[in-house]
């Protein structure tokens, strides 16, 4: 088996670290009132990665938690990855600029795909699509808006664009640690080429192993993983090394 990159999320609202229940922002717990020194302490813990969503930014098309952001930056060394509200060439570039490693598009990719071209063309190996689905289908705008594209469309489309990463979220299952959908995600992984993370539904240590297990011979590369670090249900050190044998 590969080893496999687990990425903590800090999603920001309102300049906090936050937790929300199936992306509904009213169902918002908060962690950490201070993102830099979050951002500090999961790098202490061991992680290699950051995965960052400014989820204010998500539903108004533009950042918003970009103060939050800066101070994630400040603090740790690893490399981050950064998603919401980031909606034309100019802001990729701005993010790219000021350290973050790779820019998620989300929203921007379902509605203009052009854009995901031009950015893996201009920033090589610094871009990743965000799918969020619900049932299967394409969700936008803070998954306030469902499509009627399926996932795996969208993921095909930018099979040839140099994508580096396509970051798979069932959003029934965000936030409710009742585990990933593997079904949809080893599905997803088998059509395409691009290296994908699966998100949504961690919950224990189980569910990071049957990951393992179902992404054997995958181009599953990564987990993120929220709720179920902050609440204690997951041991940092124990999650990297299953991750890793």
């Amino acid at each position: 088996m590969t080893a496999m990159t687990l990425y903590p999320a800090i999603d920001l609202k309102d300049g906090q670290c936050v937790r929300l229940k199936r992306g509904d922002m009213d169902q918002a717990t908060v962690y950490a009132d201070d993102p830099g020194a979050q951002a500090k302490a999961w790098q202490a813990a061991g992680f290699s990665w950051l995965h960052v969503v400014d989820l204010n930014g998500a539903f108004a098309g533009k950042p918003v938690n970009a103060a939050a952001v800066r101070a994630i930056l400040a603090n740790v060394t690893v490399p981050v990855q950064l998603g919401g509200g980031i909606r034309d060439i100019a802001g990729i570039a701005a993010w790219l600029d000021a350290g973050i490693h790779r820019v998620i598009l989300g929203s921007a990719a379902a509605k203009n795909p052009p854009l995901v071209l031009e950015a893996c063309k201009a920033f090589p190996g610094r871009i990743a699509v965000g799918i969020d689905a619900h049932d299967g289908f394409v969700a936008t705008e803070g998954w306030a808006e469902t499509s009627t594209m399926p996932a795996a469309d969208l993921g095909l489309r930018f099979e040839d664009a140099g994508v580096s990463a396509i970051i798979y979220t069932d959003i029934g299952r965000d936030g409710m640690l009742s585990g990933l959908n593997l079904d949809q995600t080893v599905a997803l992984s088998a059509r395409l080429t691009t290296p994908v993370i699966a998100s949504g539904g961690v919950g224990c240590m189980d569910h990071l192993a049957a990951l393992k297990a179902a992404a054997a011979g995958t181009r599953i590369e990564g987990v993120i993983v929220g709720r179920a670090l902050y609440d204690g249900r997951i041991d940092p050190a124990g999650a990297v090394a299953l991750l890793a044998a």
